[in-house]
């Protein structure tokens, strides 16, 4: 059932994405808002109980109602799974965002390129030139890909017997993890130990497929001398193993409100360009077409076992 409810909700996301502004992402980020106000006091062990408000009852409302449904039959409970799958997913908001930018740079448009990635991203795009802007489109790409496609996706599949609660740990962990990153005091700390544990595994695996959607052996080479330097280390795996796989470079200083930004170089190669905002969102698909493949092997090979 697993493998059928990934590929419904993957091609519902293809068919019918969701776009911004997204109603239950919002109601979301009022609500742990709302838990950050009433409980950040500035200690570790308030972030933890801010941290288990805000997932642990939405695991257990969606293991209760998976179970309900599919008790009274199968089938329900496969349209929950998808149902909750592809409102947790949403790269194809993300590509299209990338691919429009790939477009208005090819038009030579840096104008327009700028006004849409500050309004994707919602920073100051203003100073970066073309290959600034196809350099954190790039970025982008390839993070959210993993965020809101592989991680979430893999977490689905090992929770199964949960129903879709796997994917809600793994968005909700993804979004405490960087709105509360900044928080005062230690009341974020948990929230990004939380996501270091729970996205360990899911950014090692991204890693890995886009190395073999791309240049295998560059790909490890960038994870394995470069990640590490990247502030964001689970990042830093995904980002280097895709600059590698692609040969091109990531990374590097941009100038943001006027001061310069530095970030550590990932990658090798080339500097980027639109063209290769295409390539990443083609690498990206050639991953996602990989573990489908691999997941369809699983199922053939579990109905002859």
């Amino acid at each position: 059932m697993a493998f059928f409810s990934v590929l419904a909700a993957v091609a519902l996301e293809q068919l019918r994405p969701l776009r911004y502004p997204l109603p239950h992402y919002r109601r979301y980020t009022l609500f742990i808002q709302w838990l950050e106000r009433r409980f950040n006091a500035g200690e570790y062990v308030h972030g933890a109980i801010a941290w288990s408000l805000a997932v642990l009852p939405l695991l257990a409302a969606a293991w209760l109602i998976f179970a309900l449904l599919d008790g009274i039959s199968p089938f329900l409970g496969w349209m929950w799974n998808v149902a909750v799958l592809y409102f947790t997913l949403g790269f194809k908001y993300y590509s299209d965002n990338a691919e429009r930018i790939a477009n208005l740079l090819r038009a030579g448009d840096i104008e327009g390129a700028r006004a849409q990635y500050s309004e994707w991203r919602g920073a100051d795009a203003s100073q970066f030139g073309a290959g600034e802007i196809a350099r954190v489109t790039i970025e982008q790409a390839i993070a959210a890909s993993h965020r809101q496609m592989f991680g979430t996706l893999l977490w689905f599949v090992l929770l199964s017997p949960m129903g879709p609660a796997g994917a809600i740990l793994f968005r909700a962990a993804s979004i405490l993890g960087r709105r509360w990153a900044g928080a005062r005091g230690q009341f974020g700390a948990f929230s990004l130990r939380a996501f270091h544990v729970v996205n360990w595994l899911p950014a090692r695996l991204t890693a890995l497929t886009y190395a073999i959607a791309g240049n295998f052996e560059d790909a490890i080479y960038c994870w394995r001398t470069q990640a590490d330097v990247w502030p964001e280390p689970e990042e830093g795996v995904v980002l280097a193993a895709g600059a590698g796989a692609m040969g091109v470079k990531l990374g590097e200083s941009v100038t943001v409100s006027g001061a310069d930004l530095w970030r550590p170089d990932l990658g090798i190669g080339q500097t980027p360009d639109a063209d290769c905002i295409d390539s990443a969102i083609s690498m990206i698909w050639r991953g996602l077409a990989i573990w489908l493949a691999a997941g369809l092997l699983i199922v053939i090979a579990g109905w002859f076992a």
